[in-house]
């Protein structure tokens, strides 16, 4: 990185739901990006998932991040919009996350965080994890989107023919890094460069 180079602070909240292998994965890819300053965040339902889904402790997940906060705790840097965040993810994002998320109920850090992203009109992306819909779902995401967050579910990329389980989570960390133009090299976008054209001279 060069010395001119800006850190930006990008907050990685980890709530309830099923799906804890995509915030590590996410987190492992930060730690190669000079420019990016993670700020994590769990919930206590979010910790109970990385105890049951994954082999790595918790306190190591914690240590992935440059920074980590006590979900109760107010006082954190990032419970303020003078807070100069790239932005926001919250992977998995649990339907109740949503639920408070959609009504500006911050309860505790992360729910203050996402809505601090939404105020300050900066990106907030959610790694919504639940199937099926109800329709109480849909309008949740929906009210979230209107209010200018970006609703991401876990969709892989089946034509990448990813291998493993780890590398169709890297690919959707990839898109989400994308989304705040962290490119990292774990996803292709669709497609190839069209065929370029011979230049003519002007008649």
């Amino acid at each position: 990185m060069s010395e001119s180079a800006v850190v930006k602070p990008l907050i990685v909240g980890i709530s309830g739901a099923s799906g804890a292998l995509y915030a590590i994965r996410l987190l492992l890819a930060l730690q190669d990006i000079k420019e990016v300053e993670t700020h994590l965040v769990i919930s206590a339902a979010g910790e109970q998932v990385v105890r049951h889904e994954e082999a790595m402790p918790l306190d190591e997940v914690l240590a992935l991040a440059d920074f980590y906060y006590s979900p109760d705790d107010f006082f954190a840097p990032l419970a303020s919009g003078s807070f100069s965040a790239a932005g926001m993810v919250i992977v998995p994002c649990s339907m109740k996350r949503l639920s408070g998320i959609a009504n500006s109920y911050g309860d505790d850090l992360m729910g203050r965080a996402a809505d601090v992203m939404l105020k300050e009109r900066r990106r907030l992306v959610l790694l919504v994890r639940e199937t099926p819909l109800h329709s109480g779902h849909l309008e949740l995401m929906l009210k979230v989107s209107r209010l200018g967050g970006v609703i991401m579910p876990p969709v892989p990329a089946l034509y990448q023919k990813p291998a493993t389980i780890v590398e169709m989570a890297d690919q959707t960390v990839g898109r989400i890094l994308s989304l705040f133009n962290i490119t990292t090299g774990l996803y292709q976008p669709w497609g190839e460069k069209g065929i370029k054209n011979e230049k003519k001279p002007v008649q």
